[in-house]
């Protein structure tokens, strides 16, 4: 069951950075987090005051938003400072090159993460998972060359360091996820909660100084109704996600690939939506991160 709900998470995903794309087009990174943080926080918000008013009635439903001790908010926190530099580092990246380049760089999120459960969480790979992983990794690397060919070097473009830093946090954010879902018995629901408000005054930390105080910042900033879909399809994402590693059976180096395969809805759908450059030429190596998930499903 919890491969399914990986897979339930690689489509909203998929969605979530079609719109992220759109979101970040000529405007400031940092309150276009805000505006994506705050719409997934308010969407869990009722959670929270139904748990309140209603308890009973949450628990039977599987919505219950749970009291916690001051020590799991200090592990919460800073599950939100990893993801909030992820998400400036990934934001940043994403309005300076294209989302065909983008993304199958972050899918090799999970190689990252295969390194870190087996060092961390004893989870052993088979041959055939070996194989996924180092195809996908040499898939990406074929995306590189892809990329020259856009005006994007990836050894002296900031922003591909950027993405490759982001990528690094997201997969260290992934293993922490699971030592905060079954070691510390987290729900859903509570961490998304107070992950979401935790985030939200970080971020208003940052634009008290860096885009608050300024006019013209402000006045250039444009709303796009993707804006707050950003966070609302992130955080349906990380529902299935969470609900996935609550399952004492779920291996996060599984799940973290099959979520991967976001990738076919960001490189297919979006090359036709935002008409970038080479598609059919990246049809070559996103089927081989393709082949490298299907390897590690089927083992």
């Amino acid at each position: 069951m919890w491969m399914y709900l990986g897979l339930l998470a690689a489509l909203f995903l998929g969605l979530h950075n079609l719109c992220k794309k759109d979101a970040v087009r000529g405007n400031e990174v940092f309150p276009v987090l805000l505006g994506t943080t705050t719409a997934g926080f308010l969407l869990i918000f009722p959670l929270f005051i139904g748990s309140w008013l209603y308890p009973v009635t949450f628990k039977e439903a599987g919505f219950f938003v749970e009291s916690i001790a001051w020590s799991t908010h200090g592990f919460i926190f800073i599950k939100s400072m990893i993801m909030a530099a992820s998400w400036i580092l990934a934001y940043q990246a994403l309005k300076h090159l294209p989302l065909t380049i983008v993304t199958p760089i972050r899918s090799a999120g999970p190689f990252f993460t295969f390194i870190g459960a087996i060092i961390i969480y004893k989870e052993m790979p088979n041959n055939w998972q070996w194989l996924g992983f180092f195809l996908i990794i040499f898939s990406v690397v074929l995306y590189s060359r892809i990329g020259k060919k856009e005006g994007i070097h990836f050894k002296s473009n900031k922003w591909i360091f950027a993405i490759i830093a982001a990528t690094f946090l997201g997969a260290s954010s992934g293993l922490y996820d699971k030592f905060l879902i079954q070691n510390l018995t987290l729900n859903p629901q509570t961490l998304q909660f107070w992950f979401c408000f935790y985030t939200i005054m970080i971020l208003l930390v940052i634009l008290s100084v860096t885009w608050f105080p300024y006019k013209e910042k402000r006045t250039a900033f444009k709303f796009r109704w993707t804006i707050p879909a950003v966070g609302i399809l992130l955080q349906t994402a990380d529902y299935f996600y969470f609900k996935a590693l609550q399952d004492p059976e779920a291996l996060i180096m599984l799940l973290s690939a099959i979520k991967r395969s976001q990738i076919i809805i960001a490189v297919v759908i979006g090359g036709l939506i935002f008409k970038e450059k080479n598609k059919r030429k990246k049809l070559i190596p996103l089927a081989g991160i393709m082949i490298g998930v299907f390897l590690i499903l089927y083992s």
